[in-house]
């Protein structure tokens, strides 16, 4: 849910051959509808994904997680619920904490210690309480109403089960949302093992509903880091199962079978990526030509960047802070670090309210769109004693340092929108000086030997993931993307798609689009064959070479 400062993406060239593949691709497409009563031939949606350029490798590294790191622990209760969490870059971001009605400090004891079983008999799986199910069943249910268009699409593909044969295992957030597309995997045909891809994300109850329906997961809400890489190897080491296809938020699952299951790795069939800081970690590894399957990469789809990212902030930031501060934003001083789609969405929802913005960017072409969009561009360390509020959506590190938190006025909020809690520098926090106060659930008040209060919300993790929620309809977007580069990858011929990296192609991306406008009753304008010969479209689409910026 979060990008890089500036949103900077590899350059997709398109060769002339590609533009040939790309047009015969649209009139193959242009016999499939997305209305109501039609169906949905899972040979043809196979072959519109043949030929699709890849991403140059990116310049930045991301290094892999090489060892466990544990910071200096405040005063907390003692055993494998500790408040030193995991620092995995992508375990660290999460869903919502308040979307869970079961918080796990109500009972301390590690579900590692105990034996479940759900209604037929099956002990494959490790969750909180297996006796939530039934809660949790009316929260999936709740989710699937403002998912029509991947319900909708569970309706059309399942009786040909393009995904019979696959196994795919998951690690991703645990919620509402997401076992909406886990259920459609499953109905698809696919077998799925699933693990979360944070500490904080998982919804016990719905963890507890999906065990219950056959689902092998491995997560609760507080786990601890050893728990997590647990879980993680629960899902991938266990006799008479070996995984085919792998999905994955951050990347944390895809380098563990990487590292400890080398011969698992090479028989992936294919890998999809839905997050920045996972991407950067599948072109390193191309890279280095160490990459030995077919990779889709759906984070930079122009639906998950423009809908996941811009409209989704827009909305959940003020949840995230309203929920842990109860704030008031007009008149406070407010600086976003960082004016990708994450910092414009946050930026213009907190403008909206009345509050006074200021932005910080590295990119000049970022920095500018922000000043026209009426933001004072500045540095940091020039507001950082005057401003209420901080907010990072860079994708850096320690874009918020120790000498700037010491320098920020008594009662500033520091919240992070990122995707890892690698912006503000919390470790630093962690000594025998500062005194950690813990005054509600995901909120911290540091304080300084002299009084001054500083607030941190989520530990510096992704705020709208840990401490609210965010729209199902959005999530409906990604997850029907997501659905569709499963079936993709699983279903190619053999050859079709080479040891990299790749994109969905724009007219994937226009199907997903045109699959939510129903929800709208939107109604689209379509071309004349003369317009459409003057433009030199197929009338159907794509509508958009692969190089458009919306």
């Amino acid at each position: 849910m979060s990008e890089t400062a500036g949103d900077a993406k590899p350059e997709v060239k398109q060769a002339s051959k590609e533009v040939k593949e790309s047009e015969n691709v649209a009139e193959k497409y242009s016999a499939m509808t997305v209305s109501k009563n039609s169906e949905i031939n899972m040979g043809e949606l196979s072959s519109v994904f043949s030929s699709v350029p890849t991403h140059k490798p990116v310049k930045k590294q991301i290094q892999f997680v090489e060892e466990k790191q544990e910071f200096s622990r405040f005063p907390t209760k003692t055993g494998r619920r500790s408040l030193s969490r995991s620092i995995s870059q992508s375990s660290t971001d999460s869903y919502s904490s308040a979307a869970s009605y079961t918080d796990s400090s109500d009972d301390e004891s590690s579900p590692r210690d105990k034996t479940q079983v759900n209604s037929k008999g099956s002990s494959d799986f490790c969750v909180k309480n297996i006796k939530q199910t039934e809660f949790g069943r009316r929260e999936i249910e709740i989710a699937e109403q403002d998912m029509s268009a991947l319900i909708s699409l569970r309706k059309r593909a399942q009786s040909e089960k393009p995904l019979a044969g696959a196994k795919i295992v998951g690690c991703t957030h645990i919620t509402a949302q997401t076992a909406v597309l886990i259920e459609t995997l499953v109905a698809l045909g696919a077998q799925c093992r699933w693990t979360a891809c944070n500490i904080y994300s998982t919804q016990n109850e719905v963890a507890a509903a999906l065990a219950e329906r056959g689902v092998a997961v491995f997560a609760w809400k507080g786990e601890s880091e050893d728990d997590f890489w647990w879980c993680i190897d629960r899902c991938v080491n266990t006799e008479g199962w070996q995984p085919n296809m792998i999905l994955d938020d951050g990347g944390d699952l895809t380098h563990w079978v990487y590292k400890k299951y080398p011969n698992v790795f090479k028989k992936i069939r294919g890998i999809v990526e839905e997050s920045v800081t996972g991407v950067h970690r599948l072109y390193q590894l191309s890279k280095a030509g160490k990459l030995c399957v077919p990779a889709m990469n759906v984070n930079d789809s122009v639906t998950k960047q423009k809908f996941d990212n811009l409209y989704c902030c827009r909305e959940s930031i003020l949840d995230g802070l309203k929920r842990t501060t109860d704030v008031m934003f007009g008149g406070k001083q407010v600086v976003v670090c960082g004016y990708g789609e994450v910092g414009k969405g946050c930026s213009a929802a907190l403008k909206a309210l009345g509050a006074v913005v200021y932005v910080t960017e590295i990119d000049p072409i970022c920095g500018l769109q922000a000043c026209m969009d009426g933001f004072r561009v500045v540095k940091l360390n020039e507001v950082i004693r005057l401003v209420d509020v901080i907010i990072t959506c860079t994708g850096n590190k320690n874009v918020v340092t120790r000498d700037q938190l010491d320098r920020m006025k008594n009662g500033c909020i520091v919240c992070n929108m990122g995707h890892s809690n690698t912006e503000i520098d919390v470790a630093s926090l962690r000594t025998p000086e500062l005194t950690w106060e813990r005054v509600r659930s995901q909120v911290d008040h540091v304080i300084w030997p002299d009084g001054k209060r500083v607030i941190l919300l989520a530990e510096g993790r992704l705020l709208n993931l840990s401490c609210s929620t965010v729209p199902t309809f959005v999530l409906s977007i990604t997850a029907t993307t997501q659905a569709l580069a499963l079936i993709e990858l699983y279903n190619a011929p053999e050859g079709r798609y080479k040891q990299d990296v790749y994109l969905l192609p724009k007219k994937m991306d226009e199907y997903v689009a045109s699959l939510h406008l129903a929800t709208f009753d939107a109604h689209l304008t379509e071309l004349t064959d003369e317009q459409a010969k003057y433009l030199g479209l197929n009338k159907n689409g794509p509508f958009k070479p692969n190089y458009y910026r919306y």
